[in-house]
């Protein structure tokens, strides 16, 4: 398992539980993953960075060989070159890589976390998977309100409404788009929720999502996080 990194980053709600076995098929794929792979993390991964970030980035679940192996999101996949780089050049992260949970980076006024904190299979936590895991997002909303909520995919950015309590055809996912979420038990202030298509391998080697296009949406969030 890996181990409580140095700087103090990890943030682990009141909520949350390393241990959560709620969802019988996620628990179950962990066993075997734990079996095969005995120095991996491979529990539910908490989230990490600045507790009092006024930016928090929401990805879809751990993958397999990156934050299920390193228990630190978007560590040791392709998924984490481009955010981690791109986290730094914008002044989020004191490196451009994350390496281990024990490594030197420290999240800077960010954190990020993610829908389903349990590694799915193939990738795809099913809807009830999604719908359990969602109370620890809306604790980590609760307990730790940013003012900017950037959603990784479209499974992340339905995860944030539900955590709001809100109905996903009031506010359709759409890349670059920016939405004003309302005041709530959530937040008094509301959020504002940008969204961008995820960082994957697929998604960056097809184009689908371009450096360019990633930078155009963290540059509309420092802009707004300048604006007061």
């Amino acid at each position: 398992m890996s181990r409580e990194p140095p700087n103090g980053q990890h943030f682990v709600s009141d909520s949350f539980n390393l241990d959560c076995r709620d969802c019988p098929r996620l628990a179950g794929f962990l066993d075997q993953v734990r079996r095969d792979h005995p120095d991996y993390h491979a529990r539910p991964v908490p989230a990490f960075g600045d507790p009092a970030a006024q930016l928090l980035v929401v990805g879809l679940a751990p993958g397999m060989h990156g934050a299920n192996r390193s228990g630190r999101p978007f560590t040791g996949d392709h998924a984490g070159i481009l955010l981690y780089r791109s986290l730094h050049q914008f002044g989020f992260a004191s490196r451009a890589e994350s390496v281990a949970a024990d490594d030197p980076l420290v999240l800077k006024n960010c954190r990020i976390s993610n829908a389903v904190k349990c590694l799915p299979p193939q990738n795809k936590p099913l809807p009830q998977e999604i719908r359990c895991c969602n109370r620890y997002l809306a604790t980590e909303l609760r307990q730790r309100p940013p003012r900017v909520i950037l959603a990784l995919g479209s499974v992340a950015h339905q995860a944030v409404l539900m955590a709001c309590g809100l109905k996903r055809a009031s506010f359709k996912f759409a890349h670059h788009a920016v939405h004003r979420l309302p005041p709530g038990p959530h937040a008094p202030e509301g959020f504002l929720l940008y969204d961008s298509y995820h960082c994957s391998r697929y998604n960056t080697q097809t184009r689908r999502l371009t450096e360019a296009m990633f930078h155009a949406v963290l540059r509309d969030i420092v802009s707004e996080l300048g604006s007061r």
